[in-house]
């Protein structure tokens, strides 16, 4: 397994354990955890024992960062195989590869904000989070930024709706309509709006990444969504 060290610019070859805890020390991923903080909260006794174990002066660390990998890299396996089973994609190699990429930087971001858990989930729950933070960015790098139609399977997941209904017709009813909006998408909106839309409301971007990327504020990203929302909502109505 190849684990990715940007801060050093190079790949850390890992054994066992992908992403080896000397490496991470390296790149300066490891959180100063507050014990007395920790203590004071009410946490269940697994999230407890792998904090213990995460800490940067536990002896089983090492272990414990192996253990949290291969528990990501399934989550990531799994979330990448979920979102792209009805689309082009690359092989299956290269679909690993991101799953890959995914569980690597969900590890070092999750070593480096230790200190932010605050017991309000199981750890491994908070833990995967990550995870389903990081696939849905690597697989738009890999697909491109900005695109002019969502994909079926975005659609599938989007956070527009639930397309949770029941019998084959409702299925049936809610693709259709689904492309029809795709289809509106195309044509009604701005190149702007389209790529703001695609990222928050389907493909589930996070606002402050969008913000990043595109060099802007959350807050001209919300406006420019409600006017991409008012405007396909008003054409449809009229259609």
């Amino acid at each position: 397994m190849i684990g990715h060290d940007r801060r050093a610019g190079g790949r850390v070859r890992c054994g066992e354990s992908p992403l080896a805890a000397e490496a991470l020390v390296g790149v300066g991923t490891d959180a100063t955890i507050n014990r007395a903080a920790i203590d004071a909260r009410r946490l269940d006794e697994r999230s407890r024992a792998w904090l213990d174990a995460l800490d940067s002066n536990s002896l089983h660390r090492e272990e414990a960062i192996g253990r949290l990998y291969a528990l990501l890299l399934r989550e990531a396996r799994f979330e990448v195989g979920r979102r792209t089973t009805s689309s082009a994609h690359p092989s299956g190699t290269d679909l690993d590869d991101l799953a890959v990429q995914a569980a690597d930087d969900a590890v070092v971001a999750i070593l480096a904000k230790l200190d932010q858990f605050r017991g309000d989930s199981l750890f491994t729950t908070w833990a995967r989070q990550f995870v389903r933070r990081e696939v849905p960015a690597k697989i738009r790098r890999r697909r491109g930024h900005a695109r002019e139609h969502p994909t079926d399977d975005g659609f599938d997941h989007a956070q527009m709706w639930a397309m949770d209904a029941e019998s084959p017709h409702e299925r049936a009813v809610a693709r259709e309509t689904a492309r029809t909006l795709a289809l509106r998408i195309a044509d009604d909106l701005t190149p702007r709006q389209r790529e703001v839309l695609i990222a928050l409301a389907i493909d589930g971007e996070p606002t402050k990444d969008l913000a990043r990327r595109l060099d802007t504020t959350p807050g001209a990203l919300y406006k420019t969504l409600h006017d991409a929302r008012r405007k396909l909502r008003a054409n449809l109505v009229a259609a």
